[in-house]
């Protein structure tokens, strides 16, 4: 790491604080050129540290970066990952405060219930799926805490990948009984189509970001316990929403999941 640990308390209460109080800021790389990855990943333990001592509770994990594309672009070769905690999250048809966060933007998510842990390095779309439990739509409220949505890759890790809101629904299907790569996305915006997409969007299977977080995980000696829910990254470009929307979120055998801002 390049960072010292006191450096890396200081960012880490910053992000923190920015977070809780909707409040924006530069990205920290900006005063901190040479943070590697190793210190993006070290602030967010030290964020999911402090809730944790602060009562909140685990509720899963997200991917980020899940495109091929979008990797090449920023000269990647793993999406990004961060937390979920109970604070984060919202009853299919309920409602999410705009007042609580900065610039909000959804994407739709097929999301992983595991039924077995996990274990990395090695792991491979076959693994996720033999060990997986059911899988169901979602919607993930990002919401960056960084000035106009700009920043780059290690201040977005630092900054748990943007991670404040979700949602899950519909109707949970068996994770072997469907073709996810197929499986049809439409995400409507006040009852109007905003973005389409399928599952193969997902580096090209959604269990392959499950891998790959699992291969993360294993890679700072941790593992994705039997139980978890796990967003699988945005299957289509991020919609911006404001006060008043209304956001749905219809999958292709697996019913629809809703939340409105206020």
């Amino acid at each position: 790491m390049a960072l010292s640990s006191k450096i890396l308390d200081k960012l880490a209460k910053h992000l923190h604080a920015c977070q809780r109080e909707a409040r924006d800021t530069p990205k920290i790389t900006d005063d901190h050129p040479e943070m590697d990855f190793d210190d993006a990943y070290a602030i967010q333990d030290r964020i999911l540290a402090a809730k944790l001592k602060g009562g909140a509770h685990m509720a899963g994990y997200k991917a980020g970066l899940t495109s091929h594309a979008k990797m090449k672009q920023m000269g990647v070769t793993d999406p990004v990952f961060g937390f979920l905690v109970d604070e984060f999250t919202v009853a299919d048809g309920g409602e999410v405060k705009v007042s609580d966060l900065i610039h909000p933007k959804v994407e739709p998510e097929i999301c992983f219930v595991t039924r077995d842990e996990l274990k990395g390095p090695g792991c491979s779309i076959a693994n996720v799926l033999a060990a997986s439990d059911v899988v169901l739509p979602g919607i993930e409220v990002i919401d960056s805490r960084y000035r106009d949505f700009k920043f780059d890759l290690k201040s977005v890790v630092a900054d748990n990948t943007s991670a404040s809101r979700f949602v899950v629904g519909g109707h949970a299907v068996d994770a072997r009984s469907v073709d996810l790569r197929t499986t049809g996305i439409v995400l409507e915006k006040n009852g109007v189509p905003v973005a389409l997409g399928a599952g193969a969007a997902v580096l090209g299977h959604p269990a392959a970001a499950v891998a790959m977080l699992v291969n993360h995980l294993g890679r700072r000696g941790k593992t994705l316990p039997a139980g978890s829910l796990v967003l699988s990254g945005g299957a289509t470009e991020a919609v911006a929403v404001q006060a008043g929307d209304h956001v749905c979120l219809r999958m292709q055998g697996m019913g629809s999941v809703s939340l409105r801002f206020v």
